[in-house]
């Protein structure tokens, strides 16, 4: 079995108080290659939500960002990343990014990638989220849900895949990100081998 990666929470320097960044680093890998490129996507993918919840803006009133580490094992590391910012206003807005690695290649998978060619998995998955909007009666802004997008926001929590969305994306603010777990079972048709899923399936 796979070992977990070691993982170090590092802080990004500012002068501001109301300015908080804490974000993940894998370290003593066997590969500095493979640990080298991984760590490049987080910083890329941090880099990125920093500057879209104006890190930088001189407007900027508070931020905090952090990150939760899903799954550490059997070769997969799956985290998000999590970014709170508040410009003034009535609130502030959180932004969620999460990355799923395969820790024997440094691969970062997009959800398309994990399933079968022509397995139609968007379908299949949204059928099951829509199912699940109605036995949890969750608000929409545009009732009925119709479809996720081909790469939606998800990572790996153990057995399941959960598929997330973002503030706004198809809820009410009040209702958060609203998340989806499904479990592997439920998917293990068309789970494409040799990836991330195919990996976790096999210990359910």
């Amino acid at each position: 079995m796979d070992l977990p990666v070691m993982i170090q929470t590092k802080r990004l320097p500012h002068p501001s108080s109301n300015v908080t960044v804490y974000y993940p680093v894998v370290t003593e890998m066997k590969d500095a290659t493979i640990q080298r490129n991984i760590n490049h996507t987080i910083i890329n993918a941090l880099n990125e939500l920093l500057i879209e919840q104006n890190f930088y803006a001189e407007e900027l009133v508070e931020l905090i960002a952090n990150f939760e580490i899903k799954t550490n094992e059997r070769g997969v590391l799956s985290l998000t990343l999590i970014v709170y910012s508040f410009t003034g206003g009535a609130h502030g807005m959180t932004v969620v990014k999460a990355l799923t690695f395969d820790t024997k290649t440094g691969k970062q998978y997009e959800l398309e990638e994990l399933f079968k060619p022509n397995s139609d998995y968007v379908k299949k998955i949204s059928d099951i989220i829509r199912e699940d909007i109605k036995k949890w009666n969750v608000d929409l802004l545009d009732p009925p849900f119709k479809t996720i997008q081909k790469n939606q926001d998800f990572y790996i929590a153990d057995t399941s895949i959960v598929i997330f969305f973002q503030l706004y994306e198809i809820t009410p603010y009040y209702w958060g990100l609203p998340y989806f777990p499904i479990p592997l079972l439920d998917l293990k048709d068309i789970i494409k081998p040799d990836t991330p899923l195919d990996r976790m399936m096999a210990f359910t």
